[in-house]
């Protein structure tokens, strides 16, 4: 066993979740507060990237702090309405990772029963612990808080774990802990967001073969 835990984004990392929940929920959204505005999925992808979404929620649709509480309810009622898909060899790395005695763990701006119900839907192993959008603030990522708290709990050195996603939260959270990080790259293509991965990651994997094979 290469990594002793696992450490998971959830969406468009472990399942495909912004083309099937995230954007088109943003899209109803728009129809109500900003029905002049237009964004593509790329757009959604590319600008949650960088500047993230809360600056792209405030300062490119103009969304006030009700406004933001507002789709924080719509997007959320979405959310539990819809399921998404896990990516093909997802499920395969955790069986083999859970049957070999390591760790699962989720870190994801998801809810935790959004993430719990996917992995359900998709027969993914139940992670070990999972931190979502419910955690306090400072307790959620970029914040290196799940990292420390899964190394305390479970015993482990930060080389003994990886962190894999698709997104920059993820990757300044590895960094303030001190863990590998693994850029997934097999949900959209975006020059600039791979760009900026491949140069910043430790490792940056285009399909899940590509991670399935790193981590044997």
């Amino acid at each position: 066993m290469k990594y002793k835990c696992l450490v998971f984004d959830h969406d468009d990392t472990t399942v495909n979740s912004t083309a099937k929940i995230h954007f088109p929920s943003f899209v109803e959204f728009l129809k109500i507060y900003r029905p002049g505005a237009s964004y593509t999925l790329d757009d959604y992808v590319k600008y949650n990237f960088d500047p993230g979404i809360l600056p792209f929620f405030t300062q490119m649709c103009g969304f006030s702090e009700e406004e933001l509480v507002k789709e924080q309810e719509f997007w959320a009622d979405y959310a539990s309405r819809h399921v998404a898909d896990a990516f093909a060899g997802i499920k395969e790395i955790m069986d083999r990772q859970k049957a070999q005695g390591g760790y699962i763990a989720v870190v994801s701006h998801s809810l935790a029963d959004n993430i719990l119900r996917d992995y359900a839907h998709n027969c993914l192993p139940k992670p070990d612990m999972i931190f979502g959008w419910e955690q306090p603030k400072e307790e959620r990522k970029p914040s290196p808080y799940p990292l420390f708290k899964l190394m305390e709990t479970y015993n482990l050195k930060p080389e003994e774990m990886l962190v894999i996603d698709d997104l920059k939260p993820g990757l300044i959270m590895s960094r303030a802990a001190g863990v590998p990080f693994a850029g997934a790259g097999w949900c959209f293509d975006i020059p600039e967001n791979e760009k900026y991965m491949r140069e910043n990651a430790d490792f940056y994997f285009k399909t899940v073969k590509e991670l399935a094979d790193h981590c044997k």
